[in-house]
């Protein structure tokens, strides 16, 4: 049997309201070396995402969750000035081939940076979860638009849809969020309960040192505070 992958860090929920104060002694060498893949199969290690400045990095269920969709579609929005005058990088990490990265890219608008980790080697050493907890008392996440039901219509007419048909990943995995670098230190951490659980994008913000707030009720409105 092959051996258990133990996590190397440990959940940082959001119920703790204190965002402005977390900070989380972790490193990350076991997954420095990791493969993470561009849109055109290019590989490089993990560790150049975070190496030289900070990085909000948000790990996806998988391409085809509406979820998740939904959840980036936010994300682009964020404003470029936002994001370059606090110096930090903000990545999306799917669990997908690397040729589902383009067509997910123009569904959802994102414009930073997007790669791949196919055989979901970082997610299981980052302690990511598999299968949905908690579903019962899952809160509506504010970047999540539509229902359940319709959502995972959508998501299924998607796949049969897809020129090459498949799931995109395993369906079961979750995803996450982490804030890391410069360097191999990591601010803070989020391990998603369920399709739902994203972390809020203005709180991931708020912690990665952006003094801007965002509505994403409709177009995104800077609120100086």
């Amino acid at each position: 049997m092959a051996e258990a992958i133990s996590p190397i860090i440990r959940q940082v929920t959001i119920e703790n309201k204190d965002i402005g104060s977390l900070s989380i002694d972790y490193h990350l060498e076991e997954v420095e070396d990791c493969l993470i893949y561009d849109r055109h199969g290019v590989s490089f290690p993990f560790k150049k995402l975070y190496r030289d400045r900070k990085s909000v990095i948000i790990f996806v269920r998988n391409f085809l969750c509406y979820s998740c969709k939904e959840y980036v579609e936010d994300l682009s929005k964020i404003p470029k000035e936002a994001l370059e005058d606090a110096a930090i990088r903000l990545v999306v990490i799917g669990q997908a081939a690397h040729h589902h990265i383009e067509p997910f890219c123009l569904l959802t608008g994102y414009p930073y940076e997007i790669y791949v980790d196919p055989e979901r080697i970082i997610y299981q050493k980052l302690g990511m979860k598999r299968e949905e907890k908690c579903t019962d008392s899952a809160q509506p996440s504010p970047h999540v638009k539509s229902g359940v039901f319709m959502g995972q219509v959508k998501s299924i007419w998607r796949a049969m849809t897809s020129p090459a048909f498949d799931f995109q990943g395993d369906l079961h995995q979750q995803g996450g969020a982490i804030i890391a670098g410069p360097g191999s230190r990591v601010h803070f951490s989020h391990s998603d309960m369920n399709r739902l659980d994203h972390m809020p994008i203005n709180w991931l913000l708020q912690l990665a040192g952006v003094q801007q707030t965002l509505d994403f009720s409709d177009k995104p409105t800077i609120i100086h505070v």
